[in-house]
């Protein structure tokens, strides 16, 4: 048998054992992940400690799919089905027998690992851990666990139902039978997968951090206004967004983050955070979550205000 055919069956037997998912984090991120593995034939366990924080993600996946299945994207017994699999929850023990967990929770290295620590101790040994970081070490996360092999960075993009991209990221210690499982997963989602070795920010949002930042110092500087920033770079660079946008439909409280992540990890002052971007964020100015970032979506009208997309 060819080595090529013989991988490819590996691959698919790998992807086979994976039918149970934890996703812990019910925000945006936690939820779309979720809504994605329910609608792609797996039973979904969708953990949050805040009930209310949980209710709103379990109505947003429910409206998300019956939207998907009023615009002819989903049959209506394939959407029934996704939400059949849905299950919700607080209590962390019923992860016991996934065979993968996806932790999207905030972007804090010690909050990460801690959780990772405990889910070592629950879930069965075959489990697969994987983070939705988008900056922080997986080799550091891994250390948390007693399964160093089976710790996998799988970064999807925002929103994660649209966004085709995913970033697997390998630890130092990650197995290939682990890499092959998590790739396999991603695609069955229907996304494409990009590998990234362990280094700070990994490739999109080591890219991606410093020109959002450099947009920062750019108005902090006076160059130009927000608007005329967010405008060249759409016109001039084809961009769907402008980086002052982007930096507030991400949070900038995450862009802050991961910039701390970069000029820690590199030591190179290139990295170090804009004080406009350190500004906001002290001030509360988080992005859309909060109602005003970069820009004040306060006052927009339901028209002006963005449309959940699917």
């Amino acid at each position: 048998m060819p080595i090529s055919k013989h991988l490819h069956i590996l691959e698919e037997n790998h992807a086979a054992e994976i039918m149970k998912i934890g996703v812990v984090g019910s925000g945006q991120m936690g939820s779309g992940i979720a809504q994605l593995a329910a609608v792609n034939g797996l039973h979904v366990w969708l953990l949050d400690t805040d009930s209310s924080a949980l209710s709103r993600a379990s109505k947003s996946i429910a409206d998300n799919i019956r939207r998907l299945i009023s615009k002819g994207y989903l049959s209506q017994a394939v959407g029934n089905d996704a939400l059949e699999r849905l299950h919700c929850t607080s209590n962390l023990e019923e992860l016991h027998m996934t065979d993968i967990v996806i932790e999207a929770i905030m972007e804090s290295e010690d909050v990460k690992k801690k959780l990772f620590l405990e889910l070592d101790k629950i879930v069965k040994s075959s489990a697969i851990l994987a983070s939705n970081t988008s900056s922080i070490s997986i080799t550091r996360l891994a250390s948390a666990t007693s399964r160093p092999s089976q710790v996998i960075g799988m970064h999807f993009m925002n929103p994660p139902p649209i966004m085709k991209l995913v970033e697997i990221v390998r630890g130092a210690d990650t197995s290939d039978k682990t890499f092959s499982a998590t790739k396999v997963l991603a695609e069955r989602f229907g996304k494409i997968v990009i590998c990234s070795q362990d280094f700070p920010g990994f490739v999109v949002n080591r890219i991606l951090m410093p020109m959002i930042n450099e947009a920062f110092y750019t108005l902090y500087t006076g160059v130009a206004t927000k608007e005329d920033i967010d405008t060249g770079m759409k016109l001039g660079t084809n961009h769907p967004m402008g980086p002052l946008q982007l930096a507030d439909f991400i949070g900038l409280d995450v862009c802050l983050s991961i910039m701390k992540v970069l000029h820690t990890g590199f030591g190179d002052s290139k990295y170090a955070p804009c004080p406009l971007l350190l500004q906001y964020v002290d001030a509360g100015r988080l992005g859309r979550k909060r109602g005003i970032g970069v820009y004040d979506y306060r006052k927009a009208t339901e028209q002006e205000k963005p449309s959940a997309r699917l």
